[in-house]
């Protein structure tokens, strides 16, 4: 296969990429040695580079850093990210993976609100749909991101907003709810178990943005008589990785390592 990269563009791109490690700076000499290029070389990619704001140099240490233009990129680039279609490859794979009904949604004021909803050919009817809210603490989506949020606000919702019963299920009971939560911030995904409907089951993992903020879930959902404690089991990894495929997406690259470490040896 024919190679159409430009091999200084190529250069100038790895200079980027090793700065990026040394927010205190790094000299000439030291990132030549690093990316096995001559110092003239990597000299004049720098010079190019300051010249458009990617690069910036210390005047006291003669240090390269980086420039506020990649800041200025990158912020335009969030900007740009719409949570929605972003997701909706990974939702899509996820439904015909797990040939269940899968959802995307948001916490708004103590409740889930979906944004996304994708059928399965395996789907029976549910209540769901896009807009819809529901209490966040009856639902795995909610559970999940409860569970990551930092806890005073979590502790704040659960005040504002309480424990309300929707089925023989829900968890009513504070105490046991907080332990719930810390079980679902262990494993890294959280189930529903006929909690928000009765006859219904689900499986959901958190989604976080650039900041590593969790900022929505996503969930496969579908009947009790198929979503047996094996089946959830079953379907467990295919929900994380898609939660973590979609946060990186969003630019999450500062995922907790123990979470990541549990998301890949589950695959």
């Amino acid at each position: 296969m024919e190679d159409y990269t430009v091999k200084s563009v190529e250069k100038a791109c790895l200079l980027l990429e090793v700065v990026s490690d040394y927010p205190e700076g790094i000299s000439v000499t030291e990132l030549a040695e690093q990316v096995g290029m001559y110092k003239s070389t990597a000299h004049r990619l720098l010079n190019t580079l300051m010249r458009r704001g990617f690069i910036e140099q210390d005047r006291r240490t003669g240090r390269y850093k980086l420039g506020y233009t990649l800041l200025d990129l990158g912020m335009k680039l969030l900007s740009s990210i719409d949570l929605r279609r972003e997701a909706l490859p990974f939702l899509r794979e996820l439904a015909i993976e797990s040939n269940e009904v899968v959802h995307l949604a948001l916490l708004d004021q103590g409740e889930m609100v979906y944004i996304e909803k994708v059928e399965s050919s395996n789907t029976v009817r549910m209540h769901s749909r896009v807009g819809k809210r529901v209490p966040a603490h009856a639902t795995g989506l909610g559970k999940v991101i409860l569970a990551y949020l930092p806890r005073a606000e979590t502790l704040a919702l659960l005040d504002r907003y309480g424990l309300s019963p929707l089925t023989d299920r829900t968890i009513t009971d504070r105490q046991a709810f907080l332990q719930c939560l810390e079980e679902v911030r262990r494993l890294g995904y959280a189930v529903d178990v006929e909690e928000n409907e009765i006859g219904i089951c689900c499986v959901a993992a958190p989604i976080f943005d650039h900041t590593g903020r969790v900022v929505a879930a996503c969930s496969v959902s579908g009947p009790s008589l198929r979503m047996t404690p094996e089946r959830m089991e079953a379907l467990r990894p295919l929900v994380k990785a898609a939660g973590l495929r979609i946060s990186e997406r969003l630019g999450w690259r500062a995922a907790p390592r123990e979470l990541r470490r549990r998301e890949e040896t589950s695959l």
